[in-house]
């Protein structure tokens, strides 16, 4: 059924006014009336119908809701603005902004003062700002003309690229101090000692030997702690493939561990049934002696480290080292795991301690799939549990 064009009655109105002030100035009443005909029937002919007006209102809408299905699903947080309202923000950009920005003003919405200028500036442009989501975000916010009504913003979270840049440099900056204090010990001394107006007697030269001999050797420690580090974050996403038995890999690599003296201390207790898992030979032996290793210097001194191996309520393959040193203050446990991170620096130098070995051990156990727990009592000692996917043997497929 076809709908009636509407009257254009504010436009007759005044053409009757118009009319009637020409009638009471003394015009002739058949010229009026002319007029006013004309002016009506001009205003009608001129009224677009009904179906035109739905049609562009339609339209409108039909082209909103298309962009609006377009950018939904787009990773990257997306805003259309009409000038500057936010009309549409797909999912990743309420996520991120929340849910109430759409129909905001986009600089009430978005509350950086970068942002507000860019938003304010004439033409597109990109700006790259930090704080607009939290204290340490950062985003590239970029804002494209659609039309010279609409405009579309695109939101990039930098945030983990910078992480992980601030990572590598916080990492280089460590690694030089680490490696820069055995030298500058291993050449002060041997300044020392290669300085001919320097009288230094027999018992002198033997203790700066020592120290010189020990230096290197942490600093050889430290090298090799380096490279297998690199090594395993280099493979840490690459599952292995080798059928390993755990108890017989674990027991003798703990054995390999310590010093000589150091051999009565350790305590092996194996699974009753065998163990296997997809692993890494060489990598499981270097977590087995990286955690025993840390028990022997940190433990107390003459007590037993303890290796148990056997399978958890959930058939996972469980590796616990317990120590019965002083313990761990519980705010430092969540940051055992982080490069170059000691509970005492002055302590663990002086046990030879790199500041590597769990870290090592954390990746490790990200490359097998595995699980890290360490919990400790201060005054009972610590103990650090590592879990693996066991194989189901008839199948040959992870558990």
């Amino acid at each position: 059924m076809n709908q009636r064009r509407p009257l254009p009655w504010p436009g007759i109105l005044l053409a009757l006014a118009s009319g009637g002030f020409m009638l009471a100035a003394g015009s002739d009443p058949f010229l009026v009336l002319a007029v006013v005909v004309l002016w009506i029937a001009t205003l009608w002919i001129t009224q677009p119908p009904p179906q035109a007006q739905s049609s562009e209102r339609l339209g409108v809408k039909i082209s909103r809701d298309n962009m609006r299905d377009l950018i939904e699903h787009s990773g990257l947080p997306l805003l259309l603005l009409d000038r500057n309202r936010i009309l549409i923000a797909n999912s990743a950009a309420r996520e991120a902004l929340g849910p109430h920005v759409v129909g905001q003003d986009a600089r009430v919405a978005l509350r950086h003062p970068a942002a507000v200028e860019l938003l304010d500036r004439q033409g597109g442009g990109s700006a790259t700002i930090a704080g607009l989501t939290g204290p340490r975000s950062i985003w590239q916010i970029s804002r494209y003309p659609v039309d010279e009504r609409y405009w579309m913003v695109e939101l990039v979270n930098r945030t983990a690229e910078a992480d992980i840049s601030r990572a590598h440099t916080d990492f280089v900056a460590n690694a030089s101090h680490e490696l820069r204090t055995p030298l500058a010990s291993i050449i002060g001394y041997m300044e020392t000692l290669a300085d001919s107006q320097q009288q230094v007697d027999g018992k002198t030269k033997s203790r700066f030997y020592e120290i010189v001999l020990n230096e290197a050797r942490r600093l050889e420690s430290l090298v090799d702690d380096l490279m297998s580090l690199s090594r395993v974050e280099a493979e840490k996403h690459d599952q292995p493939n080798e059928r390993l038995e755990l108890n017989g890999t674990s027991a003798q690599a703990a054995r390999d561990a310590g010093r000589p003296e150091d051999k009565p201390r350790i305590e092996v207790i194996k699974s009753d049934t065998p163990l296997y898992i997809r692993g890494d030979r060489q990598q499981i032996e270097q977590l087995v002696r990286n955690l025993v290793d840390n028990a022997l210097k940190y433990g107390a001194a003459g007590e037993k480290v303890t290796v148990t191996l056997d399978k958890d309520e959930n058939g996972f393959a469980r590796l616990a080292v317990k120590d019965r040193g002083e313990g761990i203050s519980p705010e430092h446990i969540p940051h055992l795991t982080r490069r170059f991170y000691r509970t005492d620096p002055g302590r663990s130098r002086a046990a030879g301690g790199t500041g590597l070995g769990l870290a090592i051990v954390k990746h490790i156990v990200e490359r097998h799939r595995g699980r890290l727990d360490i919990s400790s009592k201060q005054g009972q000692g610590t103990t650090v549990t590592v879990r693996f996917p066991t194989i189901v043997e008839d199948t040959g497929h992870l558990s």
